[in-house]
């Protein structure tokens, strides 16, 4: 059975969530403090994580970041009180898959749960139906992109990507040369409706460049089109 983690210091919260998630078919493990959480990420590898930002021991961004320093890449689904958008936008540079605001729904928690699965077993429909049968690679530039076992190289040297920024990367490369606005990104990429959220889209596009890109300020592979949004180039090797 998929196992997740929640972590949150309200205990309403955790069970309110533990109910739900367990309803939705899931096993669930909790934890009310930023440092069991963190122990049993290690102990019990879920298959997800709902962490809360503001916790007691540890807060929610040690927690995520020490997990990706550990090379821990289990997905993250992100919590916070806060309507603050440098929070949310710290969180995901530290290697969240998502985040959601309180107060929040169970049933928007869950449908976000099952979203970020799919997208970590690579069986989002939109990136399964670009990636052709017999296609084991793509080339673009000095980039090569293994669409099976996820992985991406950039000269012969493998680069660390999450698996939200291996998605878009894949998707943009697809569709080398085709624009594509923040809201159609999160359509296709993230799989959810995500109202108001591009900036979402902004901080996965910096990461990449920031992985890819040999001068971040003059991007080779993706484009910003001004008032519009992006596209990767048709780079020749």
């Amino acid at each position: 059975m998929t196992k997740i983690l929640v972590v949150d210091d309200e205990s309403s919260i955790v069970t309110l969530l533990q109910f739900n998630i367990e309803k939705a078919g899931f096993d669930v493990v909790t934890a009310e403090d930023g440092k069991t959480g963190y122990e049993l990420a290690l102990a019990e590898k879920p298959d997800l994580i709902v962490l809360d930002l503001m916790l007691p021991e540890m807060d929610g961004i040690e927690v995520c970041k020490q997990l990706r320093q550990d090379k821990v890449e289990t997905p993250i689904l992100m919590l916070t009180a806060k309507d603050d958008e440098l929070d949310k936008i710290i969180g995901l540079e530290l290697g969240a898959d998502d985040y959601l605001t309180k107060p929040f729904s169970p049933r928007e928690v869950v449908a976000r749960i099952k979203a970020i699965l799919r997208r970590s077993a690579g069986k989002s429909a939109e990136v399964e139906q670009e990636v052709a049968p017999k296609e084991k690679a793509l080339h673009v530039g000095d980039l090569k992109i293994l669409t099976e076992s996820y992985e991406v190289y950039l000269q012969d040297e493998l680069l660390d990507l999450t698996p939200k920024e291996f998605e878009l990367l894949l998707y943009l490369a697809n569709h080398r040369g085709k624009v594509f606005s923040r809201d159609q990104l999160l359509d296709a990429v993230w799989n959810y409706d995500y109202i108001g959220e591009t900036r979402i889209v902004d901080v996965h596009v910096s990461h990449l460049r920031d992985k890819i890109e040999a001068d971040t300020k003059k991007p080779q592979y993706i484009k910003t089109i001004r008032g519009f949004g992006y596209k990767m180039e048709n780079v020749k090797s």
